[in-house]
């Protein structure tokens, strides 16, 4: 049942997607819509009750990017801007899916959602950062519950259904999931007015500001919009430029807006990229196929046009490409040269120690990632990689330890829960561990296998009382879902 699994490699290709997606839709035939709510007494707490439930069940339809060091950063910028847009409903979730299309939206009740194809067009963090504050501001203003407010009834189903819809694109797939359901005027709902998006512009602007970040990254990140919408008018348009329109307009009005503050901006300090980089190419390196993405890595490091620390942070992106491949001798010289760059950037040190324990030379990874973890202990990347680690070197405690830690930080990170299974298993105890395999299946979305781990666990013996009440709140969260 633990079989040590390879690094898993997602693949965003046709085919998966239509998969997932027909997965989704079987599952979702089969639910009940006795539950469904009338959108014109649509309140905040009937919006967060869908999100809560979209948050377990949207697994099953995209193929998410959740590993520590990623969820953590696109999480940060999150924060980041919700600390000065003040009061919200919602806990927001911010998640990266894996898929070459250039898409994101935001989900009821703060789920924000971006795909690694629109973080691909992007240069740096402000730009990244804009996105992210322009989708909390058609959080906050409330226009998702406007859009459902026009429609007849809103459901779990029929949310997952518009969005999978939305998310796929143009396409017979994504035609089928709508037609016939009250998905289909439901999705029409999710693609946000002019009104809409010059609120939500003005908004991000604004947190820009005061985040003492300059607007440019909002301007160069519309200008790509509009340079996309117009290369491809006549031909497919990306899903963003769909439900996120008018992107000239757009342009023009924050444009106007730095125009008018003029000098006033000149005070921002410039951002440092390297994280974002960093997250960029790590990305990259899980999405691509292994050629073109060298192809890409060499093309830029030939430009003229890139300053030394972009073109430093190329070596990170073949680092990742080489470990990819099991090339960890040339791997780790492209880190090398990096962390000669970076040399007090300790999530460097952790990849280090990543690179060593993969090639088996797990003494060598040991000092790395603890140099790592000491130097930032919130570093949940180097503790999760330390958890690893321990349990090869068959140090049980001490993964459990850490493993523990990074539950408590990132509480829906699924695979923490599978390597807590894996700990239980190896240490005799069988019930805790088909507790963390159900926790595991659960926000995995496999709602059937959870519930089997749960009988299993409740056959156990020795299960702490703990445990026990934790999955009863479990049974009645999936029996909820299953209503749905």
């Amino acid at each position: 049942m633990f079989k040590q699994n390879s690094r898993r490699k997602v693949f965003s290709s046709g085919l998966k997607v239509l998969c997932k997606a027909i997965n989704l839709f079987l599952i979702l035939v089969l639910v009940t819509v006795s539950s469904a709510v009338k959108s014109n007494a649509l309140s905040v707490g009937e919006e967060r009750k869908i999100g809560q439930r979209l948050l377990y069940q949207i697994r099953l339809a995209f193929p998410t990017l959740d590993d520590p060091d990623i969820s953590q950063y696109i999480n940060s910028l999150g924060e980041e801007v919700l600390n000065v847009a003040g009061f919200q409903y919602f806990d927001y979730h911010f998640t990266i899916i894996a898929s070459s299309q250039f898409n994101a939206f935001a989900a009821p009740s703060g789920l924000v959602f971006f795909y690694s194809g629109l973080i691909e067009k992007m240069d740096n963090e402000d730009e990244l950062v804009s996105v992210l504050a322009h989708e909390i501001g058609h959080v906050a203003a409330r226009h998702i519950a406007e859009g459902m407010e026009q429609g007849t009834q809103i459901t779990v189903a029929t949310t997952l259904l518009a969005l999978v819809g939305l998310a796929l694109g143009a396409g017979a797939l994504s035609q089928a999931l709508l037609t016939g359901s009250l998905a289909a005027g439901h999705a029409a709902n999710l693609h946000f007015s002019r009104k809409h998006e010059e609120e939500a512009d003005r908004m991000a602007y604004g947190w820009m500001k005061e985040m003492g970040r300059h607007p440019r990254g909002q301007e160069e990140m519309l200008r790509e919009m509009n340079r996309i919408n117009r290369y491809t008018m006549g031909n497919a348009i990306p899903q963003y430029l769909l439900t996120h329109p008018y992107p000239a307009e757009r342009l023009d009005y924050i444009q106007s807006l730095i125009a008018y503050e003029g000098k006033k901006l000149n005070e921002f300090k410039e951002t440092d990229n390297f994280a974002f980089l960093r997250m960029k190419y790590r990305v990259m390196s899980l999405v691509q196929e292994g050629k073109k993405f060298r192809n890409f890595l060499q093309s830029r490091l030939a430009s003229t046009t890139l300053d030394q620390r972009d073109k430093v942070m190329l070596y990170y992106g073949f680092s990742q490409l080489d470990r990819n491949e099991k090339n960890y001798t040339s791997a780790k010289e492209y880190l090398q040269k990096v962390m000669r760059f970076y040399p007090e950037k300790s999530i460097l040190l952790a990849d280090m120690g990543v690179l060593e324990m993969e090639a088996g030379h797990k003494k060598r990874a040991l000092p790395l990632l603890q140099t790592a973890y000491d130097r930032d202990r919130n570093d949940m990347w180097a503790a999760f990689q330390l958890a690893r680690l321990w349990f090869q070197l068959e140090e049980y405690g001490k993964a459990e330890k850490f493993l523990i830690e990074v539950k408590s930080e990132l509480p829906t990170f699924s695979k923490v829960y599978y390597e807590l299974g894996k700990v239980k298993a190896a240490t005799g105890k069988k019930a805790d561990s088909a507790f963390y395999l159900a926790l595991y299946n659960l926000y995995e979305g496999r709602l059937n296998l959870a519930k089997y781990n749960l009988k299993i666990a409740l056959k156990g013996e020795g299960m702490s009382d703990r445990y026990k009440e934790e999955i009863k709140e479990m049974k009645k969260t999936i029996e909820t879902l299953e209503k749905e």
